[in-house]
């Protein structure tokens, strides 16, 4: 039997895939990968240093091992924002239930303020994350299993969401 992700969650920066994946996880009493934080444990380093350090070209093959790797477990996984774009790991995504949480600039940047750890929010933080989002909403809606839009929820609500669409998987 192949061991998979109950779930895996993809989105832009702000979504809310590292919080409501934590949550998620505990109510449904399993584990939680972060992509981005598996990368900083393997590295030793925050994502910031490795963009600057090495640059985003080395970052992505790391991120790329990370996501593999989480693939490969059980629970749910968290991918960073720029994973799916990677078509290797776009690949790995198929036959999973992922799920692609939705937000809206405005409700992105209450949530994380595009500070400075960021690094592809560094510059012109708001018209940057919009860019990225334009360029990466097409890959997120083609991976996704199912779609839910985070405006003006809570944490809570959300995971309810997801929770309520695994159900109906079930």
């Amino acid at each position: 039997m192949t061991v998979r992700p109950t779930v895996v969650l993809i989105g832009p920066p702000g979504a809310g895939k590292s919080t409501v994946g934590a949550r998620l996880a505990q109510k449904l009493g399993t584990e939680f990968v972060d992509t981005d934080a598996l990368v900083e444990q393997t590295d030793g380093r925050t994502i910031s240093d490795i963009f600057v350090e090495d640059g985003e070209p080395a970052f992505r093959r790391m991120e790329a091992d990370a996501v593999a790797r989480a693939l490969d477990g059980v629970g749910v996984v968290a991918l960073g924002g720029g994973a799916p774009m990677q078509p290797s790991v776009a690949e790995l995504l198929s036959g999973h239930h992922v799920v692609f949480l939705d937000v809206s600039i405005s409700d992105a940047s209450g949530r994380i303020g595009f500070d400075a750890s960021r690094p592809l929010l560094a510059v012109n933080p708001r018209a940057t994350w919009t860019r990225l989002m334009n360029e990466r909403r097409p890959t997120y809606e083609a991976l996704a299993s199912v779609r839910i839009d985070t405006a003006g929820c809570t944490p809570e609500q959300v995971v309810e969401q997801v929770n309520a669409w695994l159900a109906r998987k079930s």
